[in-house]
């Protein structure tokens, strides 16, 4: 028996919209379930992560200049080219940050050691009660600056306080520690780099 022509068009128009219907349902339900498993792996990554380890485009480049005034003799002020030749540590503190003062009693053992000089930036605080701060908990600091209007930070790519770099002898940002310094990170990753660099020739 033939079909005829119109009925066999019907018929074929009729298979491929059911077909478009199930194409069209199956990817309601996988669209969802893709996006669940990127979800999932982004969320593992991101749960692998140290938070101390927060990547830096500023690593092995040069570190932006600044000049400010020192927070102990304002009218002095400390800049970047004072710094040439000589391997420091660049500590972003403030009197009202919680995790500085967690931090600074790692910071007053590694000044005893002498291994490295340490500048502070005293970030978007009030001199006096920073100075204050300083004179109850103890100043490990070789000098610290005032950002009070937080634009080193910025220059610096500073995400919040406390932060902690290393430069080198010419001047270059070896390392970005975000976050309190502990004992271990001193140990383990800070005096390690500090002491390499201190054997480099400027």
């Amino acid at each position: 028996m033939r079909i005829p022509m119109p009925d066999l068009y019907i018929a074929g128009g009729l298979f491929a919209l059911s077909q478009l219907t199930y194409f069209l349902i199956m990817l309601k339900f996988i669209i969802p379930l893709v996006l669940f498993v990127v979800l999932a792996i982004f969320l593992a990554l991101g749960l692998n992560l140290n938070p101390h380890d927060i990547p830096s485009p500023f690593i092995n480049k040069p570190a932006p200049a600044f000049s400010a005034p020192k927070l102990t003799a304002p009218t002095e002020k400390l800049s970047t080219n004072d710094l040439k030749g000589k391997v420091w540590l660049f500590n972003v503190w403030a009197s009202w940050c919680v995790s500085c003062r967690a931090e600074h009693p790692v910071l007053n053992e590694l000044a005893k050691q002498q291994a490295v000089m340490i500048i502070g930036l005293n970030y978007k605080d009030e001199p006096d009660a920073a100075k204050q701060w300083l004179d109850t908990l103890g100043n490990p600091y070789n000098v610290s600056i005032m950002d009070a209007d937080g634009r080193i930070g910025i220059d610096w790519g500073v995400y919040g306080v406390p932060e902690t770099f290393v430069v080198d002898k010419k001047g270059v940002i070896r390392l970005k520690y975000t976050g309190p310094v502990t004992p271990e990170a001193i140990q383990q990753t800070l005096l390690p780099l500090i002491n390499q660099l201190q054997a480099e020739q400027p």
